[in-house]
């Protein structure tokens, strides 16, 4: 699986301006449920009561806010890069200013799983962090995002 299968061109959010966790949720299930034919109220609901759990920020101004909805068919991802960094009580402290939303139907199982890795395993990458950071533009974040890994995991 390679994160260009989660992610469309028109998913990525190259620099969206909100100034709170709650906010940021609401802009993703809005552009999610606009992708996907989703109920954005449904989508805004399972982020809200995934983060109820735990919060998603993985630590380095990164966040994987995720959840599973049942009517979705396949995975489905979306990124922003936030304008400013927003408190998302990562453990770290650290605001966060890079989002990868995961959406997954119910029945994924290890499939949503592998996936929540890939997105860590990608976004932790100190190079690939930085070089999302420095990109403005969607077409531009979505080339980083699709380059092969330097190093197999």
């Amino acid at each position: 699986m390679m994160i260009t299968d989660l992610v469309a061109p028109e998913a990525i959010l190259p620099a969206l301006k909100v100034n709170s966790k709650k906010q940021a949720l609401q802009e993703l299930a809005a552009r999610a449920a606009e992708l996907t034919g989703q109920s954005e109220r449904a989508i805004f609901e399972v982020l809200l009561q995934r983060e109820k759990l735990g919060t998603t920020a993985v630590g380095y101004g990164i966040a994987i806010p995720h959840g599973k909805l049942p009517k979705l068919e396949k995975l489905f991802g979306l990124f922003a890069r936030l304008e400013r960094p927003i408190d998302f009580e990562a453990m770290d402290g650290e605001p966060v200013d890079l989002l990868f939303l995961l959406l997954a139907p119910e029945g994924a199982g290890a499939d949503h799983l592998k996936a929540l890795a890939k997105i860590a395993r990608l976004l932790r990458d100190q190079e690939v962090a930085r070089k999302l950071r420095a990109s403005t533009d969607a077409p531009s974040i979505y080339s980083v995002l699709a380059m092969p890994p330097a190093t197999v995991a």
